[in-house]
């Protein structure tokens, strides 16, 4: 198995596929990365040699912020948001979509699991 940046890639997979498990790294980029490299983006990893794994990090080690430091970045970010009061940092920190969506209905994943309301089922009629 070879590993980029830390980390370790699938061998059955075509490299511009398996790239993509690179944080940071998504299929355009990928793409990219490999016509720099001369490397045809339809091989498998395991068919690599050494000498392609190691033009394909260098590359990625010179051009690209992948992994921990971009990690690093996007918290960051996100905190300075939240430290000077941004509407989108507030949302952040209520656990809420940041980005305009509704949240009446849907929005579940950012939310947590529906609780229901007491009081909504309907009475029954009693005799007179």
């Amino acid at each position: 198995m070879a590993r980029i940046s830390g980390v370790t890639i699938p061998n059955e997979k075509q490299v511009q596929i398996a790239l993509t498990y690179v944080y940071g790294i998504g299929r355009k980029t990928a793409v990219d990365i490999l016509n720099e490299a001369k490397v045809e983006p339809t091989v498998r990893v395991k068919d690599l040699t050494d000498a392609e794994v190691s033009r394909i990090q260098d590359i990625i080690n010179e051009r690209h912020t992948v992994e921990g430091d971009l990690h690093r970045i996007v918290v960051g970010n996100i905190k300075r948001l939240k430290d000077i009061n941004a509407y989108r940092g507030l949302r952040h920190k209520a656990n809420l979509p940041s980005r305009g969506q509704r949240t009446k209905t849907n929005a579940r994943t950012r939310r947590g699991k529906k609780s229901t309301v007491g009081g909504t089922a309907k009475k029954v009629a009693s005799k007179t």
